[in-house]
């Protein structure tokens, strides 16, 4: 079997600005948003882009548009027309746009119905609060629909489904999803927009307060390091029946990492192993190629995951044969669709005689929308090696998937993680599995205490442990990691290894695409 082609796999998934060349993909989709509604014309789009091209931004999967929105800047007035939809978007000309005013006033959203439930609106909002901070700007300022109003009209009053919505009784595809943004109600306006019927001409007057606005400043005189935040999921071995259920644990996970808004997920090596309870039993090495049988559907699953909750996705391993040969292999799905992929380089002598994996040759570093990455797939962490040349091409932090069946199994793996992070001033967290699998051979019993790690001085934790799971029990855990402060550790911590290993008298040496490299 040759090499699967990811592309073939990858969602390639892009924010970036509108321009006059999408009008006819934006006029398409805003005929399947809005059914019945007139859409803007090609005038419009094209002063919009004039006026603020900033504030106009497109979201697209596999070069065809998903979604977008629309936006220009205003100064604040309470007695301004916010109830006026034409008046306040200049008809949608947006020629009243203030440069210099302090408000992002967000006038259209849209979300192709096929890719709804992807959270594309939360790129969307990321992208308007992003720009709200760029430019020092007080808030963002929406009149929004609420399309599921049409349906509890002869119920209850525009108000009352708001407050149905609010106390989480009643669903609506716009406004929950705003809420879940960080927008609070203000007020409504009836007539906002008298040809959306579906809202019954209502929309919602909704502010996100932007806590990083500077009063008399005209723009943010420094760049705000976010910290990065990441979930480790200690993930529970327990028999399926079908991938579906497989896919269904996955999912709550993501769900539930998505909710805390994580930039990254961490799931354990090849606990996809689960699966071989659902297909009958065989000898080890058969059920390694069995398992790898399953990776189309792997890909598939996690690569539209990442998409759809918007976070990047170390997926733990999975077997995979290429050219007739077996190998364990950790893929990174990014949430902009695209997959990258790290073959475990060290093979333990139990993967070797009960499997038959064969090693990987290269350490990959990843580059992702929140810095450099690497991944090392359980004993892979237990060489120095390694990291030393992951820390030379620029990663900040080392992901591992393990997969252990004994607490000195695990302990290996913990500590060699803890050393890395002092011997390289970077962050590690890993994750495994727990319970058991009774009827697959070699993966019936399991030990775990998944953990995030950082370098051992003052200004981090006093163990050196970010957070760490409660040993053997399915859960997860959720931390930022502050990658400036990390910068400034390698710069001037109490002590200096990366700075202070002795190149004269030892160095790590590397081969890589036929050519040597020194560390």
């Amino acid at each position: 079997m040759e090499p699967l082609d990811l592309a073939k796999f990858e969602w390639k998934t892009v924010l970036r600005p509108l321009t006059i060349d999408d009008f006819d993909e934006l006029l398409a989709l805003a005929e399947r948003c809005f059914p019945g509604m007139e859409p803007w014309g090609r005038a419009q789009v094209e002063s919009q882009l004039e006026v603020f091209p900033e504030g106009q931004f497109v979201v697209e999967i596999d070069g065809k548009l998903a979604a977008s929105c629309s936006s220009l800047i205003l100064e604040y007035d309470e007695d301004l027309e916010w109830h006026n939809w034409k008046a306040i978007s200049d008809s949608g000309f947006i020629r009243n746009h203030k440069p210099q005013g302090d408000t992002l006033y967000g006038i259209e959203i849209m979300v192709d119905p096929k890719y709804r439930g992807m959270k594309l609106s939360r790129r969307l909002y990321d992208a308007r609060k992003e720009l709200c901070r760029r430019k020092n700007l007080k808030q963002i300022i929406i009149g929004g629909r609420i399309p599921g109003y049409h349906k509890y009209a002869d119920k209850m009053s525009a108000r009352e489904y708001i407050d149905n919505v609010l106390e989480k009784n009643v669903y609506d595809p716009v406004l929950t999803a705003q809420l879940s943004n960080g927008f609070v109600v203000r007020g409504l306006t009836p007539n906002y927009l008298p040809s959306d019927t579906e809202s019954c001409g209502y929309a919602t007057h909704a502010i996100w307060t932007n806590l990083e606005h500077v009063p008399g400043a005209k723009r943010r005189f420094h760049h705000v390091i976010e910290p990065i935040r990441v979930c480790v999921v200690q993930y529970q071995l327990r028999t399926i029946s079908s991938f579906d259920d497989f896919a269904k644990q996955c999912e709550f996970f993501l769900d539930t990492a998505s909710d805390y808004k994580c930039d990254f997920v961490l799931f354990p090596e090849l606990f996809t192993t689960q699966l071989l309870s659902c297909v009958d039993a065989t000898r080890p090495g058969q059920a390694a190629r069995q398992l790898a049988a399953f990776t189309p559907q792997y890909l598939d699953m996690f690569t539209e995951m990442a998409v759809k909750y918007n976070i990047n996705v170390i997926g733990g391993s999975q077997f995979v044969i290429e050219n007739d040969t077996l190998y364990n292999i950790a893929y990174l799905f990014r949430r902009d669709g695209s997959i990258g992929k790290q073959y475990k380089i060290h093979i333990t002598p139990s993967e070797r005689k009960w499997w038959g994996v064969n090693p990987g040759n290269a350490v990959e570093v990843f580059d992702t929308d929140c810095g450099r990455i690497a991944i090392q797939v359980c004993y892979d962490i237990e060489f120095p090696e390694l990291t030393r040349i992951a820390t030379q091409k620029g990663a900040s932090i080392i992901f591992v998937p393990f997969n252990t069946d004994t607490r000195h199994g695990y302990l290996r793996v913990r500590y060699c993680a803890q050393a890395r992070c002092i011997e390289n001033h970077l962050y590690v967290a890993i994750s495994g599995c727990t319970g058991n699998l009774p009827f697959v051979e070699n993966s019936d019993i399991h030990y775990a205490q998944s953990g995030i790690f950082t370098p051992a001085d003052a200004e981090f934790a006093r163990d050196a442990i970010a957070d760490e799971c409660n040993p053997n029990v399915e859960t997860l855990i959720v931390h930022d990691l502050d990658f400036e402060q990390l910068r400034r550790h390698r710069e001037q911590g109490s002590v200096q290894n990366w700075n202070d290993r002795k190149r004269d008298l030892y160095k790590v040496v590397y081969v890589e695409d036929g050519k040597t490299f020194e560390v």
